[in-house]
């Protein structure tokens, strides 16, 4: 149709000068507008020609008869009403991007809804795919799981279960079911402490149980260290469990009978008595001998807590014994970690309050003990047994955090708030820490205030726990 209605002539041969249908635009966040020269617009009083279309087509055969008159263009829109009855000119069309959505059927937008929810869609495809959700709600759903599924794709946090997991799970079942035969409570934070030891070694391969592991503690006032492999570990793990096993009448890794009951005398004579360096085949063992511990201890009923376990220079009551190997699980599992690069947290609070109680309760008698090789200062106000003594207020922060107070004087005296004459503050896992010997006493302290001699001794002391 021409600009005043009336049709054209020569429709077929106006067809074959037509414009083309442009081809697909790239998005629009891929435009640089500033950069794209603007048409020259048409001059003033008419509008400009036609630009004439290249003819895209293979070349036609030559004729021996006349050429056909050539197309003439396409004449454009008529001029708008007040151009047609002689009103003011036509302004030259002003550019404009248009925002329509862009008109897609509905199975091309089903398609685009995964590139829509991870943002990778254009403009114009953004535009129609929203448009589109607000008449189709199956589009709806899908693209609302869509992006709750994208958002944990992206999520910062770890991919690592909850070590608190294998107890919640079963804590629920056990509230369905008891078990006929529980563990005790002083064996759980061992039983879990192995579990989640052995979920570590499970998971690494061949060639790491070979990774070398650097094992420190504190000898008199210094820090020494002992080089050896993951492997190596868990054989020190088992040969020290084997003085609980001894203990409940079990059987001993090392045979028992001349095996010596220090902790690194035990240790050597493992490691020595291997002739090639140890592999994953002692998990086995070593997992073994855990289970048969924590099985031996639930039958045996409650008197076995009190159960005394030598450890040559001094002996622990079994429930005590088993907290203090709780505790070097943990603290190796940590050490085995971070030779193989692994996620390795800290034990539940419940238990970690527990592993510090315990260390605060040795504090005294390790002090004593420093005492008498000259390495503490000496007692200021000796008391009765049972008595409130000079008292060092230990708060430990954070994660199974608490209130101890240590007895300076005496081990056999008693530690009172109203005595006290000094304040430590630590954080839990610091302190631990400070007790394997992981860290120094002077870099262990977060806060101090009181007798700095009382603060020092208790300090060192509670280095001195640490052992291989």
């Amino acid at each position: 149709m021409s600009g005043d209605g009336r049709e054209s002539e020569g429709g077929e041969e106006e067809v074959r000068g037509a414009r083309r249908i442009p081809g697909p635009r790239g998005a629009a966040d891929d435009l640089d507008l500033a950069s794209v020269p603007l048409p020259p617009l048409p001059p003033p009083g008419g509008t400009a020609p036609d630009e004439a279309v290249p003819e895209q087509s293979a070349p036609k055969p030559e004729r021996d008869g006349p050429e056909p008159p050539a197309a003439e263009p396409v004449p454009g829109p008529g001029p708008g009403p007040e151009a047609a009855d002689g009103g003011p000119e036509a302004r030259p069309p002003e550019l404009f991007v248009s925002s329509a959505p862009v008109g897609l059927p509905h199975q091309v937008l089903k398609a685009l809804l995964g590139a829509w929810a991870l943002s990778a869609c254009s403009a114009e495809e953004t535009a129609a795919v929203e448009d589109h959700l607000t008449g189709c709600a199956p589009c709806a759903d899908e693209a609302l799981r869509l992006r709750d599924a994208v958002g944990l794709l992206h999520t910062d946090g770890s991919l690592d279960l909850d070590p608190t997991l294998r107890t919640r799970v079963l804590d629920g079942c056990f509230g369905r079911r008891p078990a006929r035969i529980p563990v005790p409570e002083w064996a759980a934070p061992y039983d879990a402490e192995t579990a989640r030891l052995d979920a570590l070694l499970r998971d690494i391969g061949d060639s790491e149980w070979h990774a070398p592991v650097r094992l420190q503690w504190f000898e008199e006032e210094r820090q020494v260290s002992r080089r050896t492999t993951v492997a190596g570990v868990i054989g020190h793990l088992m040969a020290v469990d084997g003085l609980l096993s001894a203990a409940l009448g079990l059987d001993d890794p090392l045979d028992g009978g001349e095996a010596p009951l220090d902790p690194t005398e035990r240790t050597e004579t493992y490691w020595s008595a291997t002739h090639r360096p140890p592999t994953r085949a002692v998990r086995e063992p070593w997992r073994a001998q855990s289970h048969e511990l924590i099985r031996t201890a639930s039958f045996a009923g409650r008197n076995v807590a009190e159960t005394s376990v030598s450890y040559g220079a001094f002996a622990l009551p079994l429930q005590d014994a088993a907290l203090d190997r709780a505790f070097e699980c943990w603290v190796h599992g940590g050490d085995i970690a971070d030779a193989v690069d692994y996620p390795y947290p800290a034990p539940s609070a419940a238990h970690l309050h527990r592993m510090i109680d315990l260390a605060a309760r040795m504090l005294p008698g390790a002090l004593a003990g420093r005492r008498g090789a000259g390495l503490a200062g000496p007692a200021k106000d000796l008391v009765p047994a049972g008595a409130p003594g000079r008292s060092l207020h230990l708060e430990i922060e954070g994660h199974g955090g608490g209130d101890w107070y240590i007895a300076l004087d005496s081990p056999a005296a008693v530690g009172a708030p109203e005595r006290a004459v000094a304040q430590v503050a630590l954080d839990g896992v610091e302190f631990c820490r400070l007790v394997a010997g992981h860290i120094s006493p002077v870099e262990a302290a977060a806060g101090q205030e009181g007798d700095r001699e009382a603060i020092r001794d208790v300090l060192f002391a509670a280095a001195s726990l640490s052992r291989l």
